[in-house]
């Protein structure tokens, strides 16, 4: 799904989910009014949005607080797509500003803040000025954004100097993490319930500004205030996970942490020069020893992937290719062990 390619240049195509059937078709059909705007699809259950989200091309969604007859679940939703598709542009659909609803959509992602008392017509209005970059929130709403960030300034760190802010606990959760654990595996190591768990990394996610698993693994791994003390699996391979000799040994060996962190570090330019062709190769790599985290690999293969040409993108199958073969057979005891290690999506 292109995300940020041609913005502004098309119709932008538009996808509503809301707790009824009929209620989404009212919404979608009050923005067809708008010329300027294509609705993609208009269903009333979020599994279907996440199919067509894997299906199309989505600018901007319009989602239900409400879903699956569930209160606040369409803010949950939220959360969730922008694990996978951070860029993605979405507008909350409120009936009424309470405090917290309001500040639990923003920290779910949400550009836009719709509620049911205003007009259908200002919601085509809405989804315009989201799809340009700006919030759509009214005085009241902004209000409670800025009162919550003014009330916990500490905690609101970007980047790998927010480790430094994470407890022993959160510390613990991020260092199973990069051992590729699920959250079930974590629970058990840790003695605690999955749900617990659930909520060490939203809160690991809130204070080192990330939105994904992803994310926090390149952060972590690419960082050296984080890396040594986080991402001790590397050290058995006897490399500096920091370095890019360390994670080269140990994506040669078959280390998903390690493969994903090169395909970021030659995207990003971190501590390489900016190499498309082996970012994408490290993604490709990545994708057959990851398990569970496929879902997101692909969406990032398929993010810079619009940025390359065709023949880069046959030049890293190629490689890609030529390492599969290259690749020494292991027991089926190392083998258990690289899909344990593998990083996964699973909230």
């Amino acid at each position: 799904m292109e995300l940020d390619q041609d913005r502004g240049q098309q119709n932008i195509r538009v996808l509503v989910v809301d707790n009824t059937r009929i209620h989404a078709q009212l919404l979608a059909d009050a923005l067809k009014r708008d010329p300027s705007l294509e609705v993609v699809g208009a269903v009333s259950h979020s599994g279907d949005l996440i199919d067509l989200i894997h299906s199309q091309k989505v600018d901007v969604a319009v989602i239900g607080c409400n879903l699956d007859e569930q209160p606040l679940h369409g803010i949950e939703v939220l959360r969730q797509l922008k694990s996978t598709w951070g860029g993605i542009r979405a507008i909350i659909l409120l009936d009424s500003s309470k405090r917290d609803v309001v500040i639990e959509a923003f920290r779910a992602g949400a550009r836009g803040l719709f509620t049911r008392h205003e007009s259908l017509e200002m919601l085509s209005k809405c989804v315009r000025r989201v799809h340009e970059g700006q919030i759509w929130a009214n005085t009241e709403q902004m209000g409670f954004a800025i009162e919550a960030l003014a009330a916990a300034p500490t905690v609101r760190a970007v980047g790998a100097n927010g480790i430094e802010l994470l407890s022993k606990r959160e510390l613990e959760v991020v260092r199973c993490l990069a051992e590729g654990m699920t959250n079930r595996e974590i629970a058990t190591r840790l003695g605690l319930s999955q749900h617990t768990i659930k909520n060490y990394l939203f809160r690991v996610f809130d204070k080192l500004g990330v939105s994904s698993r992803l994310e926090l693994l390149s952060l972590t791994l690419t960082q050296p205030s984080a890396g040594a003390p986080i991402v001790e699996n590397f050290a058995a391979a006897d490399t500096n996970p920091t370095s890019l000799a360390g994670c080269l040994n140990a994506a040669e060996q078959g280390q998903p942490s390690a493969q994903l962190t090169l395909a970021w570090m030659y995207w990003q330019g971190k501590g390489v020069a900016t190499d498309p062709v082996s970012a994408y190769m490290w993604y490709l790599i990545s994708e057959r020893t990851s398990g569970e985290m496929k879902d997101e690999i692909i969406t990032a293969k398929r993010k810079l992937s619009e940025v390359m040409t065709t023949e880069q993108v046959i030049e890293a199958q190629k490689r890609a290719a030529a390492r599969f073969r290259q690749a020494k057979p292991v027991s089926s005891h190392a083998a258990t062990a690289n899909a344990a290690s593998a990083v996964r999506l699973n909230y």
